[in-house]
């Protein structure tokens, strides 16, 4: 009998049933297409001396005149730079307490016999459950504790207003406090949720600190900790959501903590509570959803009340360029500011070649550049958007992506929406109080958006889709990560997960931190059933002459790459498609047959016998990379019994 070609359409459609999808492809995982034919994904490979604490939700590597690479890292916890190889820890302190401040830092620690745990004494010191403090100057021994125990950096639980726990490497030989009068305590800052946390608020209590949970009747929702970073010349300025902005001076060498930019020398009305900074490329360093600017309020902070709605920016000095720490309006600068009419807090902004976007909860504003008095103006663009977090919009091609709460948007000069294959997978089982959690990122490599996301049943990120605006194709996948940016300032796409920095489309493995063995990446693709005179026959198939092709796979010496191909039979929709024997040959009718081929296979022989047939490729082992072109099956009617 002759030789059929299995040729489906490109792309993944999931917004049918899989019958009436006939003719596509149906189910995947780490598979893209490639001139429309499927193909597994690019590995990945763990960048050296990068190892982070806490939950990374940002990534932002540039580069310097010195020709250096510092990457920021943003946690919930910390921040860091990498740069040179090295990992460095340039996380603000929020205060310093010595032997001559107030509260004082005098015999603060309180040692316990045979026990680890210290408690710290020092009178509202502000710290919280999970922050850093960092000591020195201590002397000892304390109660039998080396002073080394002590002059280093601690991770503090157990706090009230004035003490809280640390714990040492050694154990106390008796009771005492101690530590002597020269003690340096250094509070980094208050460290933030991971994700976004659901409770019910404090019970009664003093100041409502009974139990937590038993406050209110409806939940409260506590924001994640969020960075958005943007560089300055060499230097690096971020801010922490909803909270204060930050300024690291690049140093090639030494270790920097960045500090508050209303600290820096000459900072004028630097405003605070700021949802989101980012420079335009005209220089203006914009705060969007901030305080005000009160003239009558003290210098130099003129700081008003919060608006979510505000944007403030920065002077651009004609003669000095950039000035992003001149905040205050006057006749004689360009720093200024403009209110969104529309919407109740902004959520997130981004630039385009023309504008910046400016989101609120439920509008899409344009802020442009007039190059007037006023300097910058604004125009709404739509009143009925929605955005589903601050970080889920990419640009690409001049074109503006982002997930809304329910569907997909473009901007090109007018907002769309962006028609989608898998609209229904995706936000039928999506954890939409997690949206401010999510994120996209770009792949240009390879021409695609790319949406990072919970499912419903998930607290963290666990899925990805793909936009390929090149083919106009959708695909999707599982994947762990919490922060992505394209390849560019760096060679490959770097991207964020459980304290390792990850260089994606390196190698075809899953690479693992710590030089351990890399584990293969589990991938697959699996087409719609097909069928015969509209399933009134049934269709025998007796052999497959795959065609794959294994270029830039890496697998060792006598060691061969393979893939499993698999078909699957069914005699009826709402079947489950019938349970694998082995592979190879089997008389026995409704089964799957699965073989295993590598780059010498010529064909394998199966039998499998239904109504409805479905095609499978995927790879679960090392080195394996691989292409599918247009396999060919032997197959024929076979009656219409069962």
């Amino acid at each position: 009998m002759a030789l059929s070609k299995l040729v489906f359409k490109p792309g993944i459609n999931r917004d049918q049933t899989n019958y009436s999808s006939e003719g596509g492809w149906y189910e995947c995982d780490k598979v893209r297409f490639r001139s429309g034919f499927p193909e597994k994904i690019g590995g990945w490979i763990v960048g050296t001396n990068t190892q982070y604490v806490g939950t990374a939700r940002s990534i932002f590597p540039w580069t310097t005149t010195d020709g250096g690479l510092p990457i920021g890292i943003g946690t919930n916890e910390k921040m860091y730079i990498s740069t040179g190889g090295n990992l460095r820890d340039v996380t603000p302190i929020r205060a310093t307490y010595t032997h001559s401040t107030s509260p004082t830092t005098d015999n603060c620690f309180g040692v316990t016999n045979t026990l680890k745990t210290v408690t710290v004494t020092i009178i509202a010191h502000g710290g919280e459950d999970g922050d850093y403090v960092t000591f020195s100057g201590v002397t000892g021994p304390i109660g039998g504790i080396p002073a080394s125990d002590f002059n280093k950096e601690f991770k503090i639980s157990s706090t009230t207003n004035n003490t809280f726990v640390i714990t040492v490497a050694t154990a106390a030989t008796s009771t005492v406090a101690g530590g002597g009068i020269a003690i340096t305590a250094a509070f980094q800052w208050n460290i933030g949720n991971a994700n976004v946390t659901a409770g019910y608020g404090w019970g009664v209590g003093t100041w409502s600190r009974g139990t937590w949970g038993s406050g209110f009747a409806t939940p409260v929702y506590l924001p994640a900790q969020l960075i958005f970073q943007d560089n300055f010349n060499n230097d690096l300025i971020f801010n922490v959501q909803a909270k204060d902005i930050y300024y690291w001076p690049y140093s090639a060498t030494s270790i920097v903590r960045a500090g508050l930019l209303s600290a820096q020398a000459g900072a004028v009305a630097v405003p605070q509570q700021v949802t989101k900074i980012h420079f335009t490329s005209q220089g203006f360093l914009i705060a969007f959803g901030c305080t005000t600017y009160d003239p009558s309020a003290a210098a130099p902070d003129y700081l008003g009340y919060y608006d979510p709605l505000m944007i403030r920016w920065s002077n651009v000095d004609a003669d000095i360029g950039p000035d992003p720490l001149n905040w205050k309006p006057e006749l004689t600068n360009t720093a200024g500011f403009l209110r969104i009419q529309t919407g109740s807090r902004i959520i997130t902004s981004i630039n385009t070649r023309q504008e910046t976007l400016v989101w609120t909860d439920t509008s899409l504003n344009s802020l442009q550049f007039l190059g007037t008095a006023e300097v910058f103006g604004l125009q709404a663009l739509s009143a009925h958007t929605t955005i589903i977090g601050p970080n889920v919009p990419v640009g690409a091609n001049n074109i503006t992506y982002w997930m809304g709460n329910d569907k997909f948007y473009t901007y090109s000069g007018r907002v769309d929406t962006l028609p989608c294959t898998l609209r229904q997978y995706i936000f039928e089982d999506i954890n939409r109080a997690q949206g401010e959690i999510f994120f996209a990122g770009s792949n240009v490599q390879f021409n695609e958006i790319i949406w990072f996301y919970c499912s419903a049943n998930s607290n963290e990120i666990n899925r990805y889709v793909i936009y390929n605006y090149s083919e106009n194709l959708w695909y999707y996948g599982t994947i762990e990560r919490t922060a992505w940016y394209d390849a560019g300032v760096t060679e490959y796409p770097a991207a964020l997960y459980d304290g390792w920095l990850y260089y994606h489309e390196n190698g075809v493995d899953d690479g693992q931190p710590l030089g351990a063995p890399s584990l293969p990446i589990n991938a697959y693709i699996q087409s719609a059933d097909v069928d015969i005179a509209d399933g009134d026959k049934f269709m025998l198939v007796r052999r497959v002459i795959p065609d794959v092709n294994f270029s830039n796979s890496t697998a060792s010496a006598g060691v061969s790459p393979q893939v499993d191909i698999t078909i699957g039979v069914r005699n009826f929709p709402g079947a489950t498609v019938s349970t694998a024997n082995a592979s190879g040959v089997s008389s026995t009718r409704d089964i799957i047959t699965t073989a295993t081929i590598d780059q010498y296979t010529d064909q394998v022989f199966i039998r499998a016998r239904g109504r409805q047939m479905n095609f499978k490729i995927a790879s679960n082992n090392i080195g394996t990379q691989w292409q599918l072109g247009m396999p060919r099956t032997d197959a024929r009617e076979d009656g219409k019994r069962g």
